[in-house]
């Protein structure tokens, strides 16, 4: 199984960016996916979660803002990022997990993960 990002670049703050990570080598539409960042310096943390049958979960610095999507016909997971801040600047990553868990938030919910893309906010 494999995932590949693609979508990060740099924005000013207040711009948007679509991130999109393509699941290969898997039934997708069985899949639990997620999105996770890492800043410099700090931990890796959860973002947001979309289940096989699409119920989504978000962390609380980016409700109302991120929006997590998939496409099971192309087999790719989407994030939509809106209102940019600064404080978002982070590799981005995507996890898939042969299920939902409640501890959604958790890397060790996740067995595959891609290699992320750098979203800079400016």
């Amino acid at each position: 199984v494999q995932l590949v990002e693609s979508g990060g670049g740099s924005v000013q703050v207040g711009g948007s960016l679509r991130l999109s990570c393509k699941m290969s080598g898997a039934t997708y539409m069985r899949w639990c996916m997620g999105w996770f960042r890492q800043a410099p310096g700090k931990e890796r943390e959860a973002v947001a979660t979309i289940s096989s049958p699409g119920h989504t979960t978000y962390a609380d610095p980016v409700k109302g803002r991120f929006t997590i999507s998939r496409d099971n016909a192309k087999n790719t997971v989407y994030l939509q990022m809106n209102s940019l801040k600064p404080e978002d600047t982070a590799m981005y990553s995507c996890a898939a997990a042969f299920r939902y868990r409640e501890d959604w938030y958790n890397e060790g919910a996740y067995g595959v993960w891609g290699q992320g893309t750098q979203v800079t906010v400016s």
